[in-house]
């Protein structure tokens, strides 16, 4: 897998918090989806955990769903947790914090439900966060996620790589990876989770072109998940070749399409 720089992520997502959900379409979807599975578990937490809390979207939603339960989130950007936490001036009900998934600021058994969405693609090696979170759960408590997989962008990775390959003759290896659903099974189950339930959605956005779709990317915050802008003429080289690739091996009736994978994981704390 590419290096992830955690810094980069930090920082970029702080900087889009304001904008994050006019363009977080896909991501809209994913927590309703997730909040549907959530409701046909019939849970009564007393108190939840959203781990990557973003601008609250789904703190929002399990703030509805569940009203008596006491909320925290908790995201690495500073300017996500200010957003997030500023859909709740009048609840006393909810918390939000900035910290890190893989070191959370929770005692041990302090939650009856762990929820995260669009949150540990951001990690190279999802097993310490999930540890965590276990941690940070009693003993059966729900830990219910959803993250972006393998085939997450492949048009969009697939048509860079090959324009790396023309344009300089060598293979690329800077865009963003993506872990399986088989990777995911097992790095729950490696972090101590028994009988992991995981299932995977693909979701389809329709862009303009591929000029918009970046745009959109960036202003999520994303901007791992596209090919890393480099500067000189080879670079920019590069991603004019993409574009006519992703055009031409993509495009239908003038849109081009930008897949998402997305993986759902369902598990409980003995």
């Amino acid at each position: 897998m590419v290096g992830i720089d955690r810094q980069r992520v930090r920082s970029s997502f702080h900087r889009h918090a304001a904008e994050y959900e006019a363009y977080a379409d896909v991501q809209k979807r994913v927590v309703a989806r997730l909040t549907d599975i959530l409701r046909d578990e019939s849970l009564t937490p007393a108190y939840l955990l959203d781990i990557g809390t973003g601008s609250g979207m789904l703190l929002r939603a399990l703030h509805g769903l569940y009203p008596t339960a006491r909320l925290a989130g908790l995201d690495l950007a500073l300017g996500m947790c200010r957003t997030a936490r500023g859909g709740f001036d009048d609840s006393d009900r909810v918390g939000v914090l900035a910290g890190d998934a893989e070191r959370l600021p929770f005692r041990d058994a302090a939650f009856d439900l762990v929820v995260s969405t669009s949150t540990y693609q951001w990690l190279e090696e999802p097993v310490p966060a999930f540890m965590e979170a276990l941690r940070v759960l009693r003993p059966g408590g729900l830990f219910c996620f959803a993250l972006f997989g393998e085939k997450t962008l492949y048009e969009l990775r697939s048509s860079y790589r090959q324009a790396h390959t023309a344009v300089c003759h060598t293979e690329e290896s800077r865009t963003h990876t993506f872990h399986s659903r088989e990777q995911v099974h097992a790095a729950l189950t490696a972090a101590g989770f028994a009988v992991p339930r995981t299932s995977s959605e693909l979701e389809v956005e329709q862009h303009a072109d591929v000029p918009p779709l970046l745009r959109a990317i960036k202003r999520v915050g994303a901007g791992n998940a596209a090919p890393v802008k480099g500067r000189g003429l080879a670079e920019r080289r590069v991603m004019l070749e993409m574009m006519d690739i992703y055009r031409r091996e993509y495009a239908t009736d003038g849109v081009v399409p930008a897949t998402y994978e997305v993986i759902y994981g369902v598990c409980r704390k003995e």
